[in-house]
């Protein structure tokens, strides 16, 4: 009986571990934010010993993000929004949970998971590739192993604009609905096909919010094979 307590305790203590989306962290040195909001992992960052770039395209935000991050001596944060192509105007709507679900489209099925969250306002922002980023700010990629994307429906946008420099990111974490949560965003079943096609795979993958007769959220960490 304490074996088999003792066996089924170690199997869900493994199964937590490798469902962990953070675990790759220990493998890297540096990491890209794309979509930073107010820089809620610094801390753990941190724990890790990082090097962070942090993008935020909201100006108010941005501004909370620096003062968050201030004291953190390897952490940077920019003000930027990260699409497919470099120059283009997006209307960029601002949600009204501290601007965490803003985005460059327009509410769907969101609505029907978070009702609570409307947008309060919009603002005109122009669109930069991931490789200008880089080249403007003179910042060497090598130094950052991982990518992780929260831009609220865009993500296949970034990781196409990004496609010059993609190589050098061994891990991508993304946060994907399984379901139209924005109006033509982004869903799992894209970015699975997206990063297959460059050659990387699945290493974890954890539901955060689910609706019954709508769909599931995620948090999704592939690897470069």
């Amino acid at each position: 009986m304490i074996v088999a307590k003792l066996k089924k305790l170690f199997d869900l203590v493994q199964n937590s571990l490798r469902s962990n989306p953070d675990r790759f962290l220990k493998e890297v040195a540096g990491v890209v934010h794309v979509g930073a909001n107010a820089g809620q992992e610094r801390d753990i960052y941190d724990a890790y010993g990082l090097d962070v770039i942090w993008i935020e395209p909201i100006p108010k935000i941005f501004n909370q993000l620096n003062t968050n991050i201030r004291g953190f001596k390897k952490q940077r944060a920019f003000q930027a929004l990260f699409t497919d192509v470099d120059d283009r105007e997006y209307e960029f709507k601002i949600a009204s949970n501290n601007g965490a679900s803003s985005s460059i489209f327009d509410f769907k099925q969101h609505s029907e998971v978070w009702p609570s969250v409307r947008y309060l306002d919009t603002v005109l922002l122009k669109s930069v590739t991931l490789p200008s980023f880089f080249k403007k700010h003179r910042l060497d990629v090598s130094k950052f192993q991982a990518l992780v994307l929260d831009t609220q429906g865009s993500e296949l946008l970034v990781l196409q604009g990004s496609l010059p420099i993609l190589h050098n990111f061994k891990f991508v974490k993304t946060e994907v609905p399984d379901f139209e949560s924005y109006e033509g965003c982004c869903q799992l079943s894209d970015i699975n096909f997206f990063m297959n096609q460059y050659g990387y795979k699945e290493f974890s993958k954890r539901k955060f919010a689910s609706r019954k007769g709508i769909g599931n959220y995620f948090d999704v960490v592939y690897k470069k094979q």
